[in-house]
C-alpha cells in the first residue's frame, strides 16, 4: 500500500509566498530555490538549520525534506547543546546564513541561488516521514527529542489556519510578520506552517525591537498578521511609536493578561488570539483573551483529565500526550488553565503559583519586566534548605524597598522575594523566555557578591 503523501505547500505557483526587502517572492521561485538548494546539501542525513532569515530557513527546511533529510531544531544552539546533538547524529551538518554557524559542525553557508529556467513540480512528501525533530529540556538537563512527521505538521498548520478563519476566508491572504524564531515550535507552527499550508505569505525577517516590528508591518500589505509574544507586545506598546495596523495578532509562549490583550487590540486595530500548546503535542487550543479566560481546543483535538492529570489527543496530536498544566475542564469542552504543575509552590503550608506571582509583579506601575524564581530546594550536599523565592525586576523608577512594599499589599508575606534584584534588562532568549539555568546563574552570582 502506497504511503499517503502531502504537498510541500498548498500555494499555487503564481501565489506570493514571501516578501523580502526587494519585493515579493512567488511560490514558483520558492520551489525553484528549494530544488536548487536540495542539490547542494551535503550527504548527511540530519541538518541543523540556524538560518535567521525566515525565507532562507523555510527554503532550507523544504530542501531537507526534498533531499530526504531530517531537520533538527533545538531550543538553543549553544556549544554544549550542539555537542549533545552531534553524538546521536554523527553525520549532522549545519545550514547557516552568515550570522554564525554552529561550532564544531560541518557547515554550509546559504548560497546564491540563480533564477530558474523552469518551474519545478510540486514536491510530494510522505506523510509518515519524520520531517523535523524539536527538543525539550529533560529532567536531566539533556535535550529530549520530539520527532514530528510531515503529516502531523501539515495537520497542525491547517488546524491553526482553520481556527483563525484562513481556510475559508475567500478574501486576500494574510501576510505574517513574526517576532519569534522559526526554529522554535511556536515560530515553526505559526509562521512556517501557517505560510506553507494556511494560505499566508510572510515577511522574511525577524524583527525584535519595537521600531523594527513597526517597520516590518509597514513593509508588507494588508491584511497583516503579527505573530508575537507578551514580552514583545508589551515592549511595542510601551515604546509609544506610531504603529501600522495589524489586522490580527497571535500570541503565545507565556500567559497574556486581559489588559495587555485589550491594549494591543486598540493600538494595532486587530483581533488578538492567544495560542496554548506545548512542544510534545503541538498547538492545542486558542482564546480571544480580551473577552474570555476559557480556552477552546483546535479542530479534532480533545482534552481529558484523570486523577488531576490532563492529556491531549486527536487531530494532529501524536498518540495521547500528558500535559504539564493544571486544567479545569468544562462540559462544553472548553477549559481554564491554572498554571503548570511545576510552577505550583508550597511555602510554610501556603500554596500559590509562579504565574500568579508574576501577574501581580507585572501589574505594578513602573515595572517594565520581571519574574519570580524558585531555586532548588536542596542545599549543600543535598541537605534540604529553607526555600526562599527570588525575583528579578526591571523597574528604572522604583527601588527594591518600594517594590517590596507594593508586593506586600498584593501577596502573602511568605511569598515576598528575598532577594529582589533590580536589573537593566532580563536575559531573555530569542523566544522571550527565561531559561532556568540563566536565572540560577544570576542568583548564584548575586550570592557570591553578597558573601
Amino acid at each position: 500500500m502506497k504511503a499517503e503523501r502531502q504537498p510541500l505547500t498548498a500555494h499555487s505557483p503564481d501565489d506570493i509566498i514571501a516578501w523580502r526587502v526587494d519585493g515579493p517572492v512567488t511560490t514558483a521561485r520558492f520551489l525553484a530555490d528549494v530544488a536548487r538548494l536540495a542539490e547542494r546539501l551535503p550527504a548527511g542525513g540530519a541538518m541543523l538549520n540556524v538560518c535567521e532569515d525566515r525565507y532562507r530557513f523555510m527554503v532550507g527546511l523544504s530542501a531537507a525534506l526534498v533531499a530526504g533529510k531530517v531537520s533538527l531544531l533545538p531550543a538553543s544552539q549553544s556549544p554544549a547543546t550542539v555537542r549533545q546533538l552531534a553524538a546521536p547524529y554523527p553525520d549532522l551538518f549545519c545550514l547557516h546564513d552568515g550570522k554564525g554557524a554552529a561550532a564544531g559542525l560541518p557547515a554550509l553557508a546559504y548560497p546564491d541561488l540563480p533564477a530558474p529556467a523552469a518551474i519545478p513540480a510540486m514536491p510530494e512528501i510522505a506523510a509518515d516521514r519524520v520531517a523535523v525533530i524539536l527538543f525539550t529540556s529533560g529532567s536531566t538537563g539533556l535535550p529530549v527529542a520530539q520527532a514530528k512527521t510531515w503529516g502531523s505538521l501539515v495537520a497542525n498548520g491547517r488546524a491553526e489556519a482553520a481556527r483563525l478563519g484562513f481556510l475559508d476566508a475567500g478574501g486576500p491572504s494574510f501576510t505574517i510578520v513574526g517576532t519569534v524564531p522559526a526554529q522554535h515550535s511556536y515560530g515553526l507552527e505559526s509562521t512556517v506552517l501557517l505560510a506553507l499550508h494556511g494560505g499566508c505569505a510572510f515577511w522574511h525577517g525577524r524583527p525584535f525591537y519595537p521600531a523594527d516590528i513597526a517597520d516590518a508591518l509597514a513593509a508588507v500589505p494588508r491584511p497583516r498578521l503579527l505573530v508575537s509574544t507578551p514580552f514583545h507586545l508589551r515592549a511595542l506598546l510601551d515604546a509609544g511609536l506610531p504603529l501600522p495596523s495589524a489586522d490580527m495578532i497571535v500570541s503565545a509562549t507565556a500567559p497574556l493578561s486581559r489588559a495587555l490583550a485589550r491594549a494591543a487590540e486598540v493600538s494595532l486595530g486587530g483581533t488578538l488570539i492567544e495560542i496554548y500548546g506545548c512542544t510534545e503535542a503541538g498547538q492545542l487550543a486558542s482564546r480571544r483573551t480580551s473577552e474570555t479566560d476559557r480556552w477552546t481546543p483546535l479542530p479534532d483535538v480533545r482534552l481529558d483529565q484523570r486523577d488531576g492529570v490532563a492529556h491531549a489527543s486527536g487531530g494532529h496530536v501524536p498518540g495521547r500526550q500528558r500535559l504539564g498544566d493544571v486544567i479545569e475542564l468544562h462540559d462544553d469542552g472548553t477549559f481554564l488553565l491554572g498554571g503548570r504543575h511545576a510552577d505550583m509552590i508550597n511555602i510554610a503550608g501556603r500554596r500559590t503559583s509562579l504565574a500568579y506571582l508574576n501577574h501581580q509583579l507585572l501589574a505594578i506601575e513602573g515595572v517594565e519586566d520581571g519574574v519570580f524564581f524558585m531555586p532548588d530546594d536542596a542545599g549543600p550536599n543535598g541537605v534540604e534548605a529553607v526555600t526562599r523565592l527570588a525575583a528579578f525586576v526591571v523597574a528604572p523608577t522604583l527601588t527594591s524597598r518600594r517594590l517590596l512594599e507594593i508586593l506586600r499589599e498584593r501577596v502573602d508575606p511568605v511569598f515576598l522575594p528575598r532577594p529582589l534584584l533590580l536589573l537593566e534588562r532580563l536575559p531573555r532568549n530569542a523566544t522571550s523566555k527565561l531559561p532556568r539555568e540563566t536565572l540560577l546563574a544570576l542568583l548564584e552570582g548575586h550570592a557570591g557578591r553578597a558573601r
